[in-house]
């Protein structure tokens, strides 16, 4: 049915998402670069290959078990960078905060992206501040803007246009930790003790991984949407499909139990921090083994393939021996998560 009104799952990252860029965005702003539609725009400047990325971040609460909104505004624009293909370098930050919101909780946030940007080695070059009346914005958003030199060899990584039957899909580890971690949180639930956001940027672990391979065909990192929403959208109107298999998605029991307990499906839940690979099938255990080499890589595993069979959908074989449809949500799962 057609929406005449946005609704809460236009910001999703599932079904209603993609319609809305598709059908507003992409039509009426329509040109060769958006119609990329990757995670950042890949641009040539003076004969330099360049990523061009931004996103805005409206997380509640503000901080949240493993991170805060100052932190999430960092990773996530490096991130999208990284897994683009590209060396995050600059990236610019703008903040509409609400009247009466504590001066000393904005430092706590500004600091804490101080940090981030200094551990992802990237420089915050430019930015705005508003100040809009109490009541008209919840506390805190902040935009980011990130810039990034592309690696040599990895353009058509954020396509993932060389993708082939066969081909191994990797992830970084465990599944559903930030969306947990906030919706702890926010609901203040007990149940949610030892669940932390894996909220951390990724550009070293993407650099490394492409610079010591030439056999990566696809990175995307998993936020908005979850693992689930990424494996759809990848396999889409493509001529092929996507095997997961259940038993390899590495999950926390907590995750997994909170999850369970309050009816969320974990491959939606919202991720900070991990990244899904797809690579051919020589060199998968080769970066299986990058991968773990690293602090945030060290719970990589192989959690799916690339087949000829069923093309455009992908489908999960489920630890019972059963198999389901992995569709793009419709809906909004879990709001204001990142």
């Amino acid at each position: 049915m057609k929406q005449t009104h946005i609704l809460l799952g236009h910001g999703s990252g599932g079904r209603l998402s993609h319609e809305l860029i598709r059908n507003l965005f992409v039509r009426h702003f329509h040109n060769p670069l958006l119609e990329q539609q990757g995670d950042a725009a890949l641009i040539d400047v003076n004969s330099k290959k360049l990523a061009f990325t931004t996103d805005s971040f409206v997380v509640d609460p503000l901080f949240f078990p493993g991170g805060d909104i100052g932190k999430l505004a960092v990773a996530g624009t490096v991130n999208d960078l990284a897994v683009s293909g590209a060396v995050p370098k600059y990236l610019s930050a703008g903040f509409i905060i609400e009247e009466g919101f504590p001066l000393e909780m904005l430092e706590k946030v500004v600091i804490s992206m101080a940090a981030e940007a200094q551990k992802a080695g990237v420089l915050i070059v430019t930015g705005d501040t508003k100040v809009v009346e109490k009541g008209k914005c919840d506390k805190l958003f902040i935009n980011t803007a990130g810039v990034g030199e592309m690696i040599e060899g990895a353009e058509n990584i954020a396509a993932g246009s060389t993708i082939e039957a066969g081909d191994k899909i990797l992830i970084n580890g465990s599944v559903g930790d930030h969306g947990m971690a906030v919706m702890g949180a926010r609901n203040q639930l007990n149940i949610s003790a030892g669940i932390l956001s894996d909220c951390a940027c990724l550009n070293q672990l993407t650099e490394m991984a492409i610079k010591q391979t030439n056999a990566i065909k696809f990175m995307r990192d998993a936020t908005r949407g979850g693992l689930g929403t990424v494996m759809a959208e990848l396999c889409e109107g493509r001529n092929f499909g996507i095997q997961l298999f259940e038993e390899n998605i590495p999950m926390k029991e907590g995750v997994r139990g909170m999850c369970e307990l309050l009816g969320f499906d974990p491959l939606y839940v919202a991720n900070e921090g991990k990244v899904v690979v797809v690579v051919s099938p020589d060199a998968a255990e080769h970066l299986l083994k990058l991968f773990r080499a690293h602090p945030l890589g060290k719970e990589a595993v192989i959690i799916g393939e690339i087949t000829s069979a069923h093309a455009g959908r992908t489908w999960l074989e489920t630890s019972i021996g059963g198999s389901r449809i992995v569709d793009m949500p419709a809906g909004e799962q879990l709001p204001r998560i990142c």
